[in-house]
């Protein structure tokens, strides 16, 4: 569980490791590898207020399989954890 407790429709993710060994075998350096664009929700926002003042209920819950966009998120380091926050706009899919 994260200390962090994300605002209005933000998330917190965990980045999910790609393979270092491409298909053919080839093993990549980190220096080579690209972040990859998923990972898990660990925290969730209560979700953004509409004009009226309403609670807009999220679609993203904790334990979902998330895609991001590369460019939206901002990373954060909490208890040595690469963690990181983003708007649920940033999220393309649940996998």
């Amino acid at each position: 569980m994260t200390k962090l407790k994300p605002l209005s429709d933000r998330l917190v993710v965990k980045r999910l490791e790609k393979d270092e060994v491409t298909p053919s075998g080839i093993v990549l350096p980190d220096t080579a590898k690209e972040k990859p664009d998923e990972g898990e929700v660990i925290a969730v926002g209560p979700g953004r207020l509409n004009d009226k003042g309403e609670r807009i209920k999220m679609d993203i819950k904790v334990g979902d399989k998330v895609l991001f966009t590369k460019y939206g998120p901002t990373e954060v380091k909490v208890d040595g954890q690469k963690l990181l926050i983003l708007n649920e706009s940033d999220v393309l899919a649940i996998i």
